[in-house]
């Protein structure tokens, strides 16, 4: 695997990391259609741990087949597939490095009113199943959040002296934060930062929305003129908070919208300097053709000059 000089730039950025942990960084930048450019696109279905399996699956019932996951990340030239331990042993040896895959190690469920999250796979899982990474969730804000933190501090440091990559989920909520603080300006940036302090390689955060939450925070975003006007400047703050640009950060695709709003988003991240998507349902829910025509078009979107 011949290195491109942008890759090879990004892998400079993680100055402590052991020649494993850069290698499987380069596996997921190298892989697929957007190899190379530092843009990824990447498929996660964790959603049927978080949602339970029919409002999962049912709307393409292709996708309750573990096999199927693999198979669409595979045929859209996609960077990594993401999945918790059972979906990733179940298709782990018919793929076998085929793709890049993250175990995701930590989930949760609609079955729970707590906003944590329970462990449920190992870096010994991911090692024996060929995984590149793992990914990880915390809920900064949760009254949870210090054990989630500490738990992620644990397995981060297992996974990097592996050789592994970490991907951190970093999605705010909990009793400070209502809906739309969830996804405010300050608190997506906040959140973002907080996974880069946590060591991790790749940050996953939901897109920002304009709005500014924390009151600490209003005066100095106002005082010092940082533009949330529309995505792209907000991405491109997201972008700046995780070590000025020096970690990747990814965004999700949220719940499922149409073709035209998701591609409008992609092209506002990659205006604003964000290395890609993270996109389940978006991707899953839609028959096999619709998605790969979708995520095609996304592909072309971060192939362009931003």
């Amino acid at each position: 695997m011949k290195l491109t000089r942008r890759v090879k730039e990004i892998l400079s950025w993680y100055e402590s990391d052991n020649p494993g942990t850069k290698a499987n960084l380069a596996r997921i930048l190298m892989e697929g259609k957007l190899g190379g450019t530092g843009r990824m696109v990447i498929l996660p279905v964790d959603q049927g741990f978080e949602h339970g399996p029919a409002r999962s699956f049912a709307p393409n019932p292709a996708a309750y087949d573990p096999h199927y996951h693999f198979e669409l990340a595979i045929e859209a030239g996609l960077n990594a597939y993401a999945a918790p331990l059972g979906m990733i042993e179940a298709g782990a040896a018919t793929f076998a490095g085929a793709i890049p895959t993250i175990l995701k190690v930590n989930s949760s469920n609609s079955l729970s009113t707590t906003k944590d999250q329970a462990v449920t796979g190992s870096v010994a899982d991911a090692l024996r199943l060929g995984c590149s990474a793992i990914g990880f969730t915390i809920y900064p804000s949760s009254e949870y959040q210090f054990e989630m933190m500490e738990e992620l501090r644990e397995l981060a440091e297992e996974a990097k002296s592996a050789g592994l990559a970490v991907v951190v989920w970093s999605y705010p909520r909990g009793p400070m934060l209502d809906k739309t603080g969830e996804t405010a300006f300050d608190i997506c940036a906040y959140a973002a930062h907080m996974a880069a302090l946590m060591g991790a390689h790749i940050i996953k955060v939901k897109p920002p929305m304009e709005p500014v939450s924390l009151d600490a925070a209003k005066k100095t975003y106002t005082d010092r003129k940082i533009d949330g006007s529309n995505l792209t400047a907000r991405i491109r703050h997201v972008v700046q908070s995780c070590f000025n640009g020096r970690r990747l950060v990814v965004f999700s695709g949220g719940e499922a919208k149409g073709a035209d709003a998701l591609l409008d988003e992609a092209r506002a991240i990659h205006a604003g300097g964000g290395n890609g998507s993270i996109v389940g349902r978006n991707a899953f829910q839609r028959p096999k053709e619709d998605a790969l025509k979708l995520l095609a078009s996304m592909i072309e979107v971060y192939k362009t000059k931003a």
